[in-house]
């Protein structure tokens, strides 16, 4: 149609592929600050960033501790930076909840698999928008989610709407 342009195909196992659009304007009204603002802008994809192992291992991860729980509604959330996970139609804090029992469910090594990763993510994206790692934060929540057909009970399981986490 000559507007859509596609950035990866399903099979397609990319190195590194960047389309760069124009910046937003809105970047014009505020204060650059080196190492923080974008140099360019755009859409990116990668298929470099992790292994297959390691995709696997961090979906058994996520699949673990989202079988501890589980959102009455169809999508349930596990965030393990905060302890964060679906139960009911409520969250709890998994850590608490379970306490030392969290010990026979992840291991160090989930963890460090699990921080290794999201550094890696972070360095990634440094590297394509020329920012500096080191300034970049992640906004959280980070969460594993698993979405289901089953019936939405509160609005935490209609991802669709649009929300603010938090305003700083």
């Amino acid at each position: 149609d000559g507007v859509t342009e596609v950035l990866a195909h399903r099979g397609d196992s990319l190195q590194d592929k960047f389309i760069e659009v124009p910046c937003s304007e809105d970047y014009d009204s505020h204060k650059r600050f080196e190492g923080c603002t974008p140099r360019k802008c755009g859409r990116g994809v990668t298929d470099a960033v992790i292994t297959r192992e390691e995709a696997e291992r961090i979906r058994r991860i996520a699949e673990r501790g989202l079988s501890l729980g589980g959102s009455d509604g169809g999508a349930s959330i596990l965030d393990l930076h905060s302890g964060a996970l679906s139960l009911g139609k409520h969250f709890v804090n998994l850590y608490r909840y379970f306490g030392d029992k969290i010990q026979d469910i992840f291991t160090e090594e989930d963890f460090a698999l699990y921080r290794d990763v999201r550094q890696r993510i972070q360095q990634r994206i440094a590297q394509a928008f020329g920012i500096s790692s080191a300034s970049m934060y992640l906004t959280k929540p980070t969460f594993f989610s698993r979405i289901n057909s089953t019936e939405a009970k509160t609005t935490h399981d209609e991802y669709w709407h649009p929300h603010v986490d938090k305003v700083s």
